[in-house]
């Protein structure tokens, strides 16, 4: 098949029946769910403009490995053509949506696997990549929408894992047959997950000896026996389950970034979806290769298309209210322009500097340096845009009344004519406005910036393990014709 149609998604997921709960409630049906449907607008716009003639060449790649067209969100980069293409991709439907395309931490799982299995087969003589290979095939084949998941819950991290009175803090195998492997635990923040195909599992840390059956990697369908998503629930997700037009909030379709808890209650995974367990050696590899994916998607490119839509609101009001003309308002806009910018440039940078990774793999993934810069510097970039976004909108983006006021016959007049600020622009359109930013800025996306990908304190860690400031110091040694030291006996 190669590319599946959005119609073709939506009646596959019909056919899961994934075990979900939200708000102290159980999700009968995650399409019909006015928080869980955002999740599945998500990806189904993926498969949209996948077969979209305006859209395809960023959406849709040739892939050899099935010797078809398939969606961006299920191939490996083999060049940095490949990368630049995916850093694209992550803006593009970041911009498009106004919130994450949930398929992305798989598809940069992806590269981690394809990457280590390599490298594991290699020095160990095993069938990980291989396996891992084949099952990538039917990803493609069928265009499945796949989830990833490494964060965990973890214990006291001033102890060992073994050390942790609940052992299963940690996702751990339980138990292993000729058959496949059993496993138990939890992921935590995991996005979207419930409303794709399958669930790609990765270690969030580095393993040692005697931690053996931590280090697992593994695939599973999301309605597997035992799986259990526990859901986020906000003061976005009440808004919404109470509106009874959805216009009436800040991301009428896509809503707000939705994650869950994923328990894994005795899990059977069987051997031909399992790629990794026990090689506790290369678990932090698994890490760290996809952590050096995924930070140049968070950081250069998904990001970069949030800001286009913080910049655009904030045009649109400086418009609105007649303040072209404002000069500290233009410095803002410049401003927010030049740290969108900035941030597109370390990714793309990413992007261009990757190298197939361990050499010879044939899997590009984006140079770790400028990952790890992209990530850390949007980090700080983005809570500067949504406060310069908020100093343009002013207070009316927290004190907003309802749109349902437009349609109350007691006070529509009054909300029309002191919040239209004199403009030609239906009031309607300036209030929607206003709540898109109230979304951005006062929502849930700062913090999610911040420790997307792992938090600051990851990237600067990785930058000081990576910095070689070798050449640096030899400019200077060349600028200023050092002397070598020479030894005590003057030789």
């Amino acid at each position: 098949m190669g590319l599946m149609t959005p119609e073709q998604f939506e009646g596959s997921l019909k056919k899961l029946k994934p075990r979900v709960f939200m708000n102290g409630k159980k999700v009968e049906n995650v399409l019909d769910n006015k928080n869980t449907r955002t999740v599945v607008e998500a990806n189904k716009a993926s498969y949209a403009w996948a077969l979209d003639p305006r859209y395809k060449d960023i959406m849709s790649c040739y892939s050899p490995l099935v010797d078809e067209v398939v969606n961006r969100y299920t191939y490996i980069s083999a060049s940095t053509e490949d990368l630049v293409k995916k850093a694209e991709a992550g803006t593009f439907t970041a911009e498009m949506l106004g919130t994450c395309i949930y398929r992305c931490v798989g598809y940069d799982a992806f590269h981690s696997l394809a990457s280590t299995t390599w490298e594991m087969d290699k020095e160990l003589g095993t069938e990980y990549h291989q396996r891992f290979m084949e099952y990538l095939k039917t990803v493609q084949k069928n265009d499945l929408s796949v989830a990833g998941a490494l964060t965990e819950p973890r214990g006291k991290r001033s102890k060992k894992t073994l050390e942790w009175p609940d052992p299963y803090l940690s996702l751990k195998v339980v138990d292993k047959n000729k058959d496949g492997i059993v496993v138990r635990g939890a992921k935590i923040n995991i996005s979207g997950a419930y409303a794709s195909h399958e669930l790609v599992v990765l270690p969030q840390a580095a393993h040692f000896e005697g931690e053996e059956d931590y280090a697992v990697a593994f695939v599973t369908p999301v309605d597997a026996k035992g799986i259990t998503f526990v859901c986020q629930y906000s003061p976005y997700s009440a808004e919404r389950d109470q509106a009874e037009d959805l216009e009436e909030l800040g991301n009428p379709v896509f809503g707000q970034r939705e994650t869950s808890m994923v328990v894994f209650d005795n899990v059977f995974v069987p051997w031909e979806r399992v790629f990794h367990c026990g090689e506790y050696q290369y678990s932090i590899k698994f890490v760290m290769r996809f952590a050096r994916t995924h930070r140049m998607t968070c950081g250069g490119t998904c990001k970069v298309g949030f800001m286009n839509q913080i910049i655009g609101a904030a045009k649109l009001i400086q418009e609105y209210k007649g303040l072209e003309k404002a000069a500290h308002i233009n410095e803002e806009l410049t401003e927010m322009v030049v740290l969108r910018e900035t941030c597109r440039a370390c990714g793309m940078a990413a992007a261009h500097r990757g190298t197939d990774e361990p050499r010879g793999s044939g899997v590009f993934l984006p140079d770790e340096l400028m990952g790890n810069v992209a990530k850390l510097n949007v980090a700080n970039a983005f809570w500067r845009v949504m406060a310069l976004a908020g100093d343009i909108g002013g207070g009316l983006i927290v004190t907003l009344p309802s749109l349902k006021e437009l349609k109350n016959p007691e006070v529509k007049d009054y909300v029309e004519e002191f919040y239209s600020f004199g403009s030609d622009e239906p009031t309607e359109n300036i209030m929607k406005v206003h709540k898109l930013l109230q979304n951005w800025t006062a929502g849930l996306h700062g913090v999610g910036t911040w420790h997307g990908a792992g938090p600051i304190m990851a990237q600067k860690i990785v930058l000081q393990r990576v910095i070689n400031y070798e050449r640096e110091k030899d400019l200077v040694k060349r600028t200023l014709n050092l002397k070598e030291k020479e030894g005590k006996n003057g030789d």
